[in-house]
């Protein structure tokens, strides 16, 4: 099947023109809503470090309660669960612009809605990454749906900012962002909880039902969940170490914007690419080699002497990104038992946005030390790295599972 055939069967699955294009309208909010609100706190208060706790509260609330929606969607189903974040979801951004119309005196009552939009953001993408998992088992199609959807995503992070800011030379007023972004998240989460997959997958049943730690007890979703960490850790370096870079070399916040672009760009160029491919290694195998490549990117990162040379470098390092991304998500679906995807999904979105946070925070630090930007990207790549030898044990759990996951599926003739 060439390129062009895999991507278009894609398109033609029931539904699939909706999770690919609704789908990145409905997750807008997760481009717009963290620089939206971290503006709106500081225009409110004065304080970067009041805008900053503010952001900190929404995701840590967003990855606390994701799991739990997670593993509430597996029991009775997406749809109910998306129906009711997309609607609790805007309300609590609505009540969040209204706090802050009272000034820094209302600060506790920002905290408050801000932690609520946070724990009320809907799982969309555990949900629409389980919608492909289902409907891609028996045609050879998965690979190319995960990498679609991966690559896709990645205009979220471009097209998300570029509208805050459009908003903020429009109006002037980062609440009008966050409203808007509180609406694309209700027509879009609606629009998906329609479809189908949605509405007509109920729950798995009391006998596949999770309990306990649920996924996490599944051979090798613990280590997988390591790995993800590492590159959540990476990432959110990443968000502080260009922008520093940029400044640094007098680019400015502008520049640094660009650069990260650019990388995403690469990214959503490689995946694309990736999605057609069929590797004959073992996923853990293309996993490790690939999770290699984006700690080598970041250790050559570490060399460029100027904004063009650093921004040549992450357009072919980024086409790793989104590969190894692909790889990953995959991964679930061979790991995790059916009736466990959403929390599983949810469990990756958790500990990447958690490792995220860790290495923004460590990169900081690091950059604000003497000559500390190469060292900044040496970390990242080194948390990588290491997450690489995990995924390459050849006796790693991981690795049984998947060599066990692969048999059963030769078994039963369903494709990957």
């Amino acid at each position: 099947m060439t390129a062009l055939r895999q991507y278009l069967g894609v398109w033609q699955l029931p539904g699939g023109r909706v999770l690919l294009v609704v789908g990145i309208l409905a997750r807008l909010g997760i481009g717009m809503t963290p620089l939206a609100l971290l503006l709106l706190v500081e225009q409110t208060t004065g304080r970067y470090a009041a805008a900053g706790l503010a952001g900190g509260v929404y995701a840590l609330a967003g990855a606390a309660l994701s799991p739990i929606a997670g593993r509430l969607a597996d029991r009775i189903g997406a749809a109910p669960i998306l129906l009711a974040t997309a609607v609790l979801h805007p309300l609590a951004l609505g009540a969040l612009v209204l706090a802050s119309r009272g000034g820094a005196g209302n600060l506790p009552w920002i905290f408050l809605a801000t932690a609520v939009a946070g724990a009320t953001y809907p799982p969309l993408t555990a949900a629409i990454r389980r919608a492909w998992t289902d409907m891609t088992g028996a045609n050879g199609l998965r690979q190319a749906a995960l990498a679609a959807e991966t690559s896709l995503f990645e205009l979220v992070f471009v097209l998300g900012p570029m509208l805050v800011a459009a908003f903020m030379v429009i109006s002037g007023d980062p609440a009008s962002a966050l409203l808007s972004a509180a609406v694309a998240t209700l027509v879009g989460t609606l629009w998906i909880a329609r479809l189908p997959v949605m509405r007509h997958r109920a729950g798995h049943g009391a006998d596949h039902a999770a309990k306990g730690l649920g996924p996490l007890r599944a051979d090798g979703f613990p280590h997988l969940l390591i790995c993800v960490t590492a590159l959540g850790v990476a990432f959110g370096a990443a968000g502080v170490i260009v922008p520093a870079y940029a400044g640094q070399h007098g680019g400015g916040d502008s520049m640094g914007g660009v650069l990260l672009g650019v990388w995403g760009v690469g990214s959503a160029i490689g995946g694309i690419w990736f999605g057609t491919r069929r590797p004959a290694m073992a996923l853990t195998h293309q996993f490790a080699w690939l999770l290699a490549a984006v700690g080598t990117s970041f250790l050559i990162l570490a060399l460029m002497p100027s904004p063009i040379w650093l921004g040549a470098a992450l357009v072919i390092g980024g086409a790793t990104l989104a590969p190894a991304l692909t790889v990953e998500n995959n991964l679930v679906g061979r790991l995790v038992p059916a009736g466990m995807l959403n929390e599983a999904y949810t469990w990756m979105v958790t500990v990447s946005v958690s490792g995220s946070a860790a290495g923004g925070a460590i990169a900081g630090v690091i950059v604000d030390q003497p000559d500390g930007l190469p060292w900044s990207f040496a970390f990242a790549g080194a948390v990588v790295l290491a997450a690489a030898a995990v995924a390459a044990l050849p006796q790693g759990s991981m690795a049984r599972a998947d060599r066990l996951a692969a048999e059963q599926w030769a078994t039963s003739g369903v494709r990957s």
